[in-house]
């Protein structure tokens, strides 16, 4: 199950950030779409992040090492997803950071999540990936 959760963890974080890389004018429509939905599209950014960070933390539970990387990146996604859910004034204010004169505000959060994605696939490839777990 580990490494099902680093493919799943390693193929989101690429296609995002690449995504957030090359087309970040596209999420910026997104995100102020969602801010103009109220406290409704506060809920859709927390459902997002709970739909991401839920399987990293029901089924990777390492606290040690690099694998350490995907559960911290799990739980913060849980509590983004709380926070959000909870007190979605907040994540109203958080969208409010979204402009359409700062298409460019994606671009650093796309080279981050290729950052995180780094390690994952390194552990993906270190176990053996693709092809059977390496024993």
């Amino acid at each position: 199950m580990t490494r099902a959760i680093w493919i799943y963890t390693a193929v989101n974080l690429t296609i995002i950030g690449i995504s957030h890389l090359t087309v970040p004018r596209a999420w910026m429509d997104f995100f102020i779409w969602l801010r103009g939905k109220g406290h409704a599209g506060v809920f859709v950014v927390a459902a997002m992040s709970l739909v991401f960070g839920g399987p990293i933390v029901a089924f990777h539970e390492v606290w040690r090492g690099l694998p350490l990387v995907v559960t911290l990146l799990g739980w913060a996604q849980i509590a983004k997803a709380t926070l959000y859910f909870v007190f979605p004034a907040h994540g109203l204010r958080m969208l409010g950071s979204v402009r359409e004169d700062r298409p460019w505000i994606f671009v650093p959060g796309g080279v981050l999540l290729l950052l995180l994605a780094a390690p994952v696939w390194y552990l993906l490839i270190r176990s053996g990936w693709p092809g059977p777990p390496m024993p």
